[in-house]
C-alpha cells in the first residue's frame, strides 16, 4: 500500500502534499466546472456535498496528493497513485497507475508534467518502483501531451473503460520504467 501522508513534494510552482479538510473550498472550486471531470471519467460535481465525500476519500485512503499552488496559494488539481489493473497486478514487479485532474483555469502552462515527474521521481527513488503506466481517453489529446511529455512509452494497447458515469470511453495505456531497475517490459 502506498501512503502520502505526510509526504511533501516541491516542484518550482507546485507542492504535493496529503489533502486536508480546509482544502474543501478549492476542490469544489475546480471540480466543478463541466469538461475538467469528464476528462478523467467521473461527473463535475454539481454541488459542494459530492466535493466533501470526495474530499473525505482522499484523505481516508491517502493514496492522492493535492496539487497546491504555490503562488495562488491554492489546491488546482489531484494526481492519484492507482493500484494496477488487475491485469498487471501478478506480475513480479512492483508498479503503480498515475491519474491526475487539473483545473481548468491552469490547463496548458505545463503543471501536469512538472507534478507528473516529481510523483515519479518519488516512486522510482525514494519507493522503489520498477515501474508505472497511465492512461488517456483516446480523445483527451491533453492528457496525452501529460503523458507524452514525461516520457511514457505507448503499450500499444486500447480497452474499452467504463466511467463512473456509466459510459464507454476507448483508452490508451503507457508505461514508464524505473532505470535503476531491472525489468521486463509489459
Amino acid at each position: 500500500p502506498i501512503d502520502v501522508t505526510g509526504v511533501e513534494l516541491r516542484t518550482p510552482r507546485l507542492l504535493l502534499r496529503e489533502w486536508r479538510e480546509s482544502d474543501l473550498d478549492d476542490l469544489f472550486a475546480y471540480a466543478s466546472v463541466p469538461d475538467v471531470g469528464e476528462r478523467a471519467g467521473w461527473p463535475h460535481h454539481e454541488d459542494i456535498a459530492t466535493s466533501k465525500d470526495i474530499l473525505a476519500k482522499f484523505i481516508h485512503e491517502r493514496k492522492t496528493f493535492a496539487l497546491y499552488h504555490l503562488a495562488d496559494k491554492r489546491v488546482i488539481g489531484s494526481l492519484g497513485v492507482e493500484l494496477l489493473d488487475k491485469e498487471f497486478a501478478s506480475l513480479p514487479l512492483k508498479g503503480r497507475e498515475l491519474g491526475y485532474v487539473l483545473s481548468r483555469d491552469y490547463w496548458g502552462q505545463g503543471l501536469m508534467p512538472e507534478a507528473v515527474e516529481a510523483v515519479i521521481d518519488y516512486l522510482f527513488g525514494t519507493l522503489g518502483y520498477d515501474f508505472v503506466t497511465c492512461g488517456h481517453f483516446e480523445w483527451n489529446a491533453q492528457s496525452r501531451r501529460v503523458i507524452e511529455k514525461c516520457g511514457f512509452l505507448p503499450l500499444n494497447r486500447r480497452f474499452d473503460y467504463v466511467t463512473v458515469m456509466g459510459t464507454h470511453e476507448t483508452s490508451l495505456l503507457y508505461v514508464r520504467y524505473n532505470p535503476h531497475t531491472e525489468h521486463k517490459p509489459l
